[in-house]
């Protein structure tokens, strides 16, 4: 087996990934999580001018500004991570 084996990446571009955007996250207890209603407001720990974090199968790839793109959300790239910095959560 040879020491730097080439990679055919080709035989991945159809693979399926789910992309989400990441308004922020919070911890709480279950008993604060059992208290929510309609109209509770949980707050995000996160600036509102702050960029949102791109994730690719639950992997951040990316931030970016929210913009509207024909009546829809969309997501203007403003940082792309490197692909080093995104594969440390794998090893």
């Amino acid at each position: 087996m040879s020491e730097n084996p080439e990679i055919n990446l080709e035989m991945l571009l159809d693979v399926n990934v789910t992309l989400s955007v990441e308004l922020g996250r919070t911890k709480m207890t279950i008993k604060e999580l059992m208290a929510l209603n309609k109209g509770s407001i949980i707050d995000m720990a996160r600036e509102v001018t702050e960029p949102m974090d791109l994730m690719v199968n639950g992997t951040l790839i990316a931030r970016g500004d929210v913009v509207e793109s024909d009546g829809q959300f969309g997501l203007r790239l403003l940082d792309i991570v490197s692909p080093d910095e995104r594969l440390k959560p794998l090893k």
